[in-house]
């Protein structure tokens, strides 16, 4: 059984891999000589390390489990779907892709420069700290490792204190599947956290709250570091009529496994409400109803709230005068076990907490508009969330929603599901965050895009040396203007 979060909290800047004790400062200092050796440089380096990933994964499978049931109630299939598995995938994708990923891209180069060749090359960003959440604390703790390896990154990796269990998994293990000097776990609450950023890194991913996110870019900026925010936000879903019933039970079904079914709703990519026409809202929710009942006839089948401090929250949230009329389903809630029963609101107060905070939990308003094309304008008058759901039949509707808003991803006919596809960006926009990761996408969030270019000396065109006459500018207007052929048959009278 892993760490209270009061121990966790006063593990200070207890470090994996063999450095238990070593202070802020040491661990730094350690990481910053393991990447200016030029060890992590090397394909070789690389690949190791997400083998040993990969077997940790593979070993540990069973702990990891505990862990996150420990600390979140995770049933184990909901943690392999949403954790484990997921890793496993995108470590073996970053092995399969890696030597692609490091070959330089190569670049035109226009008669300007001829003879010449140009080349974009990816290099490490050296010493780079990522701060993870406590919702899927093995995934956002992972995830973003497996890019800042692959793009031969030495890296700080501090998981969150409200996630214990998982953080002391992580501790306990990484050090022991991988390089301990050039990859470090650091255990502690918040005072580590702003320690940490006293440190000059190379780039720095937070995932969290933009409270917390305004306080990181701030210290950030002391030593010019480059930041990524994953923030999330209010995710909307937008619900069309379905023309079958068998499409609405899979919408359904979908719906359910995007909001309750992913840690409770909290997580940053949840669906926080659902837009609905007024007169299919009844049948939505009936079949909604009758699914949770089926899907949640074990209480253990969904997760937990984490802690004391966000049950109040999200109770608060149910207790509010003008919300409690709009409850429809659900409500009761345990406070001993943490666990609030999946709730469905229907036209909260749009002023309420409800409505204008994000909720992180298994609560989901369901607000009515006159026709489905509304719903566009009520997305578009909020913050832009990290992510738009729409599950409509409609394909002008799905140009709109695409062309007319703004969000991290659009997802239609599903939810969450998006995270998975490694081809596809994750990370947010506006308030919702900024930087994208998953697959390649987290070998360039690590990485430098390097420009090179090598001149030879076949040919020396002088007209880009003083002294300047209208000569050297007709010529140079044909350089700029025209492409290289064209410019060469001019050159040479064959064409007019």
């Amino acid at each position: 059984m892993g760490a209270t979060a009061t121990e966790a909290a006063e593990d200070g800047a207890a470090v994996a891999g063999g450095a238990l004790g070593l202070g802020l400062g040491e661990t730094v200092r350690e990481l910053r000589e393991a990447y200016e050796c030029g060890r992590t440089r090397s394909v070789a380096w690389r690949r190791a390390q997400l083998r040993g990933l990969l077997r940790l994964l593979e070993e540990k499978e069973a702990e990891a489990f505990q862990a996150l049931r420990t600390d979140l109630g995770k049933h184990h299939a909901e943690a392999y779907r949403d954790e484990v598995g997921v890793l496993i995938k995108s470590t073996n994708g970053a092995l399969q892709q890696l030597g692609k990923w490091m070959t330089p891209e190569k670049v035109w180069v226009p008669l300007i420069a001829f003879p010449a060749t140009a080349q974009v090359v990816p290099e490490p960003l050296g010493v780079v700290l990522v701060f993870s959440c406590w919702n899927v604390p093995l995934g956002l703790s992972l995830e973003p490792l497996i890019g800042a390896i692959a793009a031969g990154n030495a890296v700080a990796l501090k998981p969150s204190e409200i996630s214990p269990c998982t953080a002391r998994f992580l501790a306990d293990n990484i050090g022991r599947y991988m390089d301990p000097s050039a990859v470090k776990v650091i255990l502690g609450g918040p005072e580590v956290g702003e320690q940490l950023m006293e440190h000059r890194w190379d780039k720095v991913l937070f995932t969290g709250s933009p409270r917390i996110a305004r306080a990181v870019m701030a210290a950030a900026s002391r030593h010019l570091t480059p930041v990524a925010l994953e923030l999330g936000g209010k995710c909307p879903c937008i619900f069309d009529a379905m023309g079958s019933a068998r499409d609405l039970q899979i919408s359904v079904n979908r719906i359910i496994a995007g909001k309750w079914s992913s840690c409770a709703g909290q997580a940053c990519i949840a669906i926080d409400y659902v837009l609905v026409e007024e007169r299919f809202a009844p049948i939505l929710i009936k079949v909604l109803k009758s699914t949770l009942k089926r899907f949640f006839q074990e209480t253990d089948h969904m997760a937990r709230i984490v802690n004391e401090r966000h049950f109040e929250r999200l109770s608060s949230l149910l207790k509010d005068r003008s919300v409690a009329p709009s409850v429809l389903h659900g409500g009761s809630m345990d406070a001993k076990n943490l666990y609030i029963e999946p709730t469905i609101l229907l036209n909260p107060p749009l002023d309420s907490a409800i409505m204008t905070e994000e909720i992180f939990g298994p609560l989901l308003p369901i607000i009515t508009v006159k026709k489905i094309e509304d719903s566009i304008a009520f997305v578009k008058a909020m913050p832009k969330p990290l992510a738009i759901y729409a599950f409509t039949q409609d394909a002008a509707l799905r140009r709109r929603i695409v062309d007319e808003t703004s969000s991290g991803c659009v997802t239609f006919n599903d939810a969450v599901v998006q995270y998975a596809i490694d081809g596809l960006p994750f990370g947010g926009v506006g308030q919702s965050g900024f930087g994208q990761y998953h697959g390649k996408y987290s070998f360039e969030m690590f990485s430098h895009k390097k420009a090179v270019m090598k001149r030879g000396y076949l040919l020396e065109l002088t007209l880009r040396y003083p002294p300047w006459d209208e000569s050297k500018v007709t010529m140079m207007r044909y350089l700029y203007r025209f492409n290289y052929f064209a410019f060469v048959l001019s050159f040479l009278g064959l064409r007019r």
